[in-house]
């Protein structure tokens, strides 16, 4: 029996190793999310009736348990070593004459590669598995982030082909940010009220230094390899080949590198890619040319700090020149105050940019931008337009340096600054803590109206702002009060334009349940969070009437976010908006109905093999009974439903006094 569980895991970790592979690498999964899944709940109940069997290199310890103390300085077994910048097509040629002078008359082909913004990482494997992975830091050393790299599925944490595999190989590559995970990060950071990233880089790096790994994994991080270290045995003849064997040992390769004949096929490369960029999911900020023989990798050397057989070709970042003719100050949705530079407008990357975000104070004061100054913008991540540098300043006296406001622009109420750390870094925030501020209601409003919420469709910032100049729309639920005969009176509305938001504020009052709730715009609360609430709660009734101690019971919701939950709920001014809002027919769709509510309230883990129910029916069933489905047994379970083997969770049930259950007594209690 042993030797067949040890068999089952060790398949188990094989399929997942291998979907991981072709969904994280080769980008062509073979099974659906579901089946995935099912591999992986197998392989944690295996594992937990058989902690023996749990390894270093399972798929399941991706994430580690508990948040780090700090990062350890390592030394890099081969140096790290910079690249030297060239920015135009004459100096690659000056690059081609120094490798055709050391290399004295030796035919030569190069190998091109996507230069991608993201943050330099070595990942040393022993005997095919991870061992360390740490940062280029100063190039002699760096930081020990093996945990976090861990969490990204695109890094295998055990080498294919083992018969092959050098004792000691070290494989270093780019960590960085798709460019959707980055726009999802930045949301998210919005709805925290937190000031956003300011570009992939920037959120790549943030990532890694970060100590709790849980939060690294929910980044989406990814990775491409694109040269050796330190190894024991020689991979191949010429980089290429390297590229080649990465593929065969799992590891992810750009799909975009090119081998080239010469300079001129370099030249045509680049030229190529610098007005392709744009499609990619992920930013680069230029191309790699690299030599591609090792042994004339050797004969050419280093000058100390960079290899003379390899060179960096940076496109010029899309750049414009124009003035600031003033700078504002926004109020967000949850209160967070940032400040904005409105320009003289200029055509950057296809499109006139008249306004560029400075991020926050801090930007704002380390640029010294100010009403009147020359500067340059460009757009971060190819997506948000940024000021990146004043470049002159007015003949005449300059402004003030721009101070933090001490009221808010828009209510005139004090503002609350406050200097907050994030294992990223320090910076300032400055709220306005007015709940009835107009600044903050209209991006609240658009917030709640947007597709990710309400999708009210029609209703877009500048109407939101005549609704609430006109003392239309002061809250959400003045949006069900709307009448036709109101918004045909507003400017540049037509008939059918006003028809079709009637239209489709009517459509909006049916929307599910978790919608809603994302919609509020509570803080902390997005909408992976408000599925949750929703499924947990069914009704907005019960939820409003939740206490912290309930909501923090949750799966997910933490501290804070029950503290930010309660306190919205209690607040009487936004009740009295929910109770206007349903008194003028919102009515949210609830989850699936739930069967019966014998479990209300109860948690249950399921362990060991039932008789009647898969692993995916017993949650299920579960949750249709009104019940929580847990993985883990904590002082928290209210049952534990223990099966033919059920193994260490009945011990720690036993050993925390949580009631234990059978199968029969299960269906006796759901009255099935």
């Amino acid at each position: 029996m042993a030797k067949d569980v040890n068999k089952r895991v060790e398949e188990l970790r094989e399929a997942i190793r291998r979907h991981d592979w072709l969904y994280y690498v080769e980008n062509s999964p073979k099974i659906s999310d579901w089946a995935y899944d099912a591999f992986f709940a197998e392989l944690q109940e295996l594992e937990a009736k058989h902690p023996e069997l749990v390894t270093a290199d399972s798929p399941t310890q991706r994430v580690g348990g508990q948040p780090l103390e700090g990062f350890l300085t390592v030394r890099h077994a081969v140096p790290m070593l910079s690249i030297d910048n060239t920015y135009d097509p004459g100096e690659l040629r000056a690059f081609d004459k120094r490798v055709a002078k050391g290399l004295e008359g030796q035919a030569y082909d190069y190998v091109v590669e996507l230069k991608i913004d993201g943050l330099a990482i070595n990942l040393r494997y022993e005997e095919g598995r991870l061992v360390r992975a740490a940062t280029r830091g100063d190039g002699t050393k760096g930081d020990d982030v093996t945990a976090n790299i861990r969490t990204i599925r695109a890094i295998p944490l055990t080498l294919k082909d083992h018969a092959q595999i050098p004792e000691v190989i070290e494989v270093r590559g780019e960590v960085y940010m798709p460019k959707a995970a980055f726009a999802a990060l930045n949301k998210a950071k919005d709805e925290r009220g937190e000031p956003p990233f300011a570009n992939p880089r920037n959120a790549a790096a943030g990532s890694l230094k970060l100590l709790d790994p849980k939060i690294t994994a929910k980044r989406k991080l990814a990775f491409f390899a694109y040269s050796v270290g330190q190894c024991s045995k020689r991979l191949a003849d010429d980089h290429w080949g390297i590229l080649q064997r990465f593929k065969q040992l799992g590891l992810p390769v750009n799909p975009n590198n090119r081998k080239a004949a010469d300079i001129d096929e370099v030249i045509e490369i680049c030229n190529g890619w610098e007005h392709k960029k744009i499609d990619l999911d992920y930013q680069i900020d230029g191309m790699v040319v690299k030599v591609n023989r090792l042994d004339q990798q050797d004969i050419l050397g280093t000058t100390g700090r960079a290899p003379r057989w390899c060179i960096s070709y940076k496109f010029a970042a899309e750049q414009a020149e124009t003035t600031v003719e003033s700078i504002e100050v926004q109020v967000g949705k949850t209160g967070t105050l940032t400040p904005v530079a409105n320009l003289t407008p200029v055509l950057l990357a296809g499109t006139t940019v008249k306004r560029a975000t400075l991020h926050n104070f801090d930007e704002v004061r380390r640029l010294d931008v100010r009403p009147g100054d020359t500067v340059t913008i460009e757009k971060a991540g190819e997506i948000i337009p940024q000021v990146v540098k004043v470049t002159g300043t007015s003949k005449g006296e300059r402004e003030k340096p721009f101070a933090i406001p001490q009221t808010c622009p828009v209510c005139g109420e004090p503002v609350e600054v406050k200097v907050r750390s994030e294992a990223e870094r320090d910076y300032t925030t400055v709220t306005c803590r007015n709940e009835n501020c107009m600044g903050s209601l209209k991006q609240r409003l658009q917030y709640f109206v947007g597709r990710g919420q309400m999708d009210i469709e029609g209703l877009g910032p500048a109407l939101i702002e005549q609704l609430v100049d006109s003392n239309l729309v002061l809250s959400f639920a003045d949006i069900y009060r709307l009448r036709f005969d109101q918004l045909v009176q507003l400017e540049r509305m037509a008939d059918k334009s006003a028809a079709n938001i009637m239209e489709g504020i009517e459509k909006s009052k049916t929307q599910d349940l978790w919608r809603f709730i994302a919609a509020m715009g509570i803080r902390n609360v997005g909408s992976q969070s408000a599925i949750i609430l929703a499924d947990e709660f069914g009704s907005l009734e019960k939820l409003m009437s939740a206490s912290k101690e309930d909501l923090e019971a949750i799966d997910q919701i933490g501290p804070v976010m029950a503290e930010s939950i309660h306190e919205y709920f209690q607040n009487p001014q936004n009740r009295a908006v929910i109770d206007a809002a349903l008194a003028a027919g919102v009515a949210p769709t609830p989850p699936r109905q739930k069967k019966s509510q014998a479990l209300q309230g109860k948690t249950v883990v399921a362990t060991g093999t039932l008789q009647h129910f898969t692993r995916e029916e017993i949650k299920q069933a579960i949750v249709d009974h009104g019940g929580k489905a847990a993985s883990s047994v904590s002082k928290k379970t209210d049952y534990l439903l223990a099966g033919e083997n059920a193994g260490s969770k009945l011990d720690k049930a036993r050993e925390l006094g949580v009631e234990i259950i059978d199968e029969q007594q299960f269906i006796k209690m759901i009255g099935k």
